[in-house]
């Protein structure tokens, strides 16, 4: 099974339009509305594709009642962490062309004894679990070394550790040591304090943050695909898609179908890539076994060609 934390879900609403105007009065011509929370995504991917999954999710307020009504129309199995304050609520305006834009409210902030109850509950379901994935920024006023603690907490089980931050709580979390972490090129350059304009680059940062105790670095690299590295070991692919209607989520469904697969070595990288191909086909931020399906045209790179440049859009 594979456990989510999400400190800070979210219930998304979509909004599509036939092009943003800055000033102007829109008129949607579509809308809906889904549970989210980059943790809540990972799960609802890996149960929508009959992976065991779990989420361990702050609730609160109305809107942490209507997160909950969604997560059991979708029959994911998850663990709430009562808190007094109520979760976010986030929009995106999705253009015919795929371009999002997308306004995040910064969330409730969380007690001490409400994030130690998240990790408590952690640490029990990390008895029966097989990867425990922390994802997503922190609520205000969280410490950035909340995923550190996550991590320590979950070394008490048989579990493997992943997290998927940015910023403060990603830099935090290095030297607790987890197994794997998955940063975007823009993640990346942050953490390692260095641009990231090519491949090279890509792998020299992932090589930084491995120095700084990350056992495995999983780098989502946008329309350039991802970088693998693991031990001394490097791989790059891309995945082919024809057709792109929206990037929100792709970097979720990545991690879900790296860690389906095992969580380890350039097989697991593939079907990451054929799940992310497929979320960047569907129009909203959850990916679903709808038809669209996994498949797609997925290249390995025996060689990675350092000195490519990226493709930042």
């Amino acid at each position: 099974m594979i456990v989510t934390v999400t400190p800070n879900p979210s219930v998304d609403r979509t909004l599509t339009v036939e092009r943003m105007t800055h000033g102007d009065v829109l008129r949607a011509t579509s809308s809906w509305s889904e549970p989210s929370g980059k943790g809540v995504n990972v799960s609802l991917a890996l149960r929508g594709h009959g992976y065991a999954t779990q989420a361990v999710i702050p609730i609160g307020g109305a809107e942490g009642a209507r997160l909950e009504a969604m997560l059991r129309a979708a029959g994911l199995d998850y663990v709430p962490v009562p808190i007094d304050g109520e979760i976010r609520s986030n929009v995106s305006v999705l253009e015919p062309d795929g371009t999002v834009t997308k306004v995040n409210e910064p969330g409730p902030e969380l007690s001490e004894a409400e994030l130690k109850a998240l990790i408590d509950a952690v640490a029990v379901i990390g008895e029966r679990a097989e990867w425990i994935v922390g994802c997503g920024s922190l609520p205000v006023g969280t410490p950035a070394g909340f995923y550190a603690d996550m991590v320590a907490a979950a070394r008490g089980t048989s579990a493997r550790i992943a997290v998927d931050s940015s910023g403060p709580s990603l830099t935090a979390v290095l030297a607790a040591g987890p197994d794997l972490i998955k940063p975007n090129a823009a993640e990346l350059a942050e953490a390692a304090g260095r641009p990231v304009e090519t491949l090279g680059d890509a792998l020299t940062a992932a090589r930084v943050l491995q120095d700084r105790g990350a056992k495995s670095v999983l780098a989502s690299l946008g329309p350039d695909g991802a970088v693998l590295v693991e031990g001394g070991d490097a791989v790059h692919g891309e995945a082919y898609v024809a057709e792109t209607r929206s990037t929100v989520g792709a970097g979720d469904a990545l991690l879900a179908g790296f860690l389906a697969a095992g969580g380890h070595g350039p097989e697991a990288l593939r079907s990451a890539l054929g799940w992310s191909a497929a979320a960047v086909r569907q129009p909203g931020t959850v990916l679903r076994a709808d038809g669209t399906g996994t498949t797609a045209e997925v290249i390995l790179h025996d060689r990675i060609d350092v000195g490519r440049r990226l493709r930042h859009s």
